[in-house]
């Protein structure tokens, strides 16, 4: 092959069957699958938010609430500015519902939604709780893969309760953005001949690995859309960007030839959390560290996932990051101890006002079934003076807003 191109006289092979599917804000059509009611009015959902309170952030936001000026990884007292809350203001038509996040609810919806894609795929990659490919190829053919995709949304739809998106193509990229284009309850499938045609208009900063700061280093070199980018010269892209240029000329042609591959395991699970601006009450960001050491503990437990390693992320004004960990002598899945050893590494910053908060465990093994011993790790005062004190990393967060993915 060159340049993604088949050579002459080379063998056909069968194009590629892959979907893209992908829930439409999730956490807000969870919310109204436990409550019909809310179909079709604005819905908040807040990571950090209690019912009431106006610290937290979002952390989606439904089309309806969108229309409001609402965004996601806005703080919910913006949010509120822009749309009001419907328990504050029953008699205005322009007040929403805002609803905590609940974690264990959605991995609960998330985990119906992957029971159907398993079922239905040759093989699946998971992106995350919401979204996934699949690669179909030997389920159905080209003539018949809208009706295979209409399937797959309907089973969603009739046995979980929630809406998705799907993109069909030939490939990984195209297909992802083939379930972005109609949203929401969209379905799109972009057939092998048609790839070039659909992606020429797409905005350059939506090709897959673009992003905005190499979109503008694109648009300087006057390639606005996906199909500037593949009509342009590789080996002038190559020589701007590297090897990566020549992947985005690709990517912009069609030819992404990925497989569809299960991810690996991951190597630390974590959450997070912002207070809406910085908080002097140490009792506050200690209910805070015990929700999200509850949640992380829990996601452990579900993933079969044993842990050697706790920690804690603080976050004190403007934005300087410190991290604490406890390594363990063995690998463990307690809960308990999870909630025990972030609270002693918390207490370090009782006197500090904080911005936000994380827990984590890592070092994870998923195949050990004996757990260390609870009085090894108590008595084990070398493992606890050498991390205890933990690497102390300073360094600048620019978000300040709630973070449901893995910190660093």
């Amino acid at each position: 092959m060159v340049d993604g191109e088949r050579l002459p006289g080379a063998p056909d092979r069968p194009e590629r069957i892959v979907l893209h599917v992908d829930m439409d804000c999730f956490y807000a059509s969870c919310e109204r699958r436990r409550e019909p009611e809310l179909r079709g009015e604005p819905v908040v959902v807040g990571m950090g938010y209690e019912p009431g309170e106006t610290v937290g952030a979002v952390a989606t936001a439904s089309y309806e609430a969108r229309e409001y000026g609402v965004e996601s990884a806005q703080a919910i007292g913006a949010a509120l500015e822009n749309l009001p809350r419907k328990a504050d203001e029953p008699d205005n038509p322009d007040a929403g519902f805002y609803r905590p996040v609940d974690l264990d609810f959605y991995q609960d919806v998330g985990s119906d939604v992957k029971e159907i894609l398993y079922e239905l795929g040759d093989t699946v990659r998971e992106v995350s709780i919401d979204e996934a490919y699949l690669d179909v190829t030997d389920r159905t053919a080209w003539d018949v893969a809208e009706g295979f995709a209409r399937h797959v949304k309907q089973r969603i739809a009739r046995e979980v309760g929630v809406p998705a998106s799907v993109g069909v193509a030939p490939d990984m990229s195209t297909a992802k953005l083939a379930s972005d284009h109609d949203k929401p309850d969209g379905l799109v499938v972009v057939e092998p001949g048609e790839v070039r045609e659909f992606l020429a208009p797409i905005d350059v900063a939506d090709v897959h690995g673009v992003g905005p700061v190499r979109a503008r280093e694109l648009r300087e070199l006057g390639i606005e859309t996906a199909g500037d980018l593949a009509s342009a010269d590789p080996y002038e892209l190559t020589e701007e960007f590297g090897e990566r240029g020549r992947d985005l000329y690709r990517r912009a042609r069609g030819e992404d030839n990925r497989p569809v591959e299960p991810r690996g395991k991951p190597k630390s699970l974590s959450r997070e959390s912002a207070f809406d601006g910085a908080t002097d009450d140490f009792e506050r960001v200690r209910e805070q560290v015990a929700t999200l050491a509850a949640a992380v503990a829990d996601r452990a437990t579900r993933k079969d996932a044993f842990y050697r390693t706790i920690g804690v992320k603080v976050v004190t004004p403007p934005y300087d990051v410190h991290t604490r960990a406890e390594s363990l002598p063995g690998p463990v899945d307690d809960p308990e101890l999870v909630d025990a050893v972030t609270q002693d590494l918390l207490g370090e910053f009782a006197d500090e006002s904080v911005r936000k908060v994380g827990v984590r465990v890592s070092n994870l093994d998923f195949s050990e079934r004996e757990q260390a011993s609870l009085d090894g790790f108590e008595s084990d005062d070398a493992a606890a003076s050498t991390t205890h004190g933990g690497r102390d990393r300073s360094e600048r967060d620019p978000d300040g807003q709630v973070s449901l993915d893995e910190f660093d």
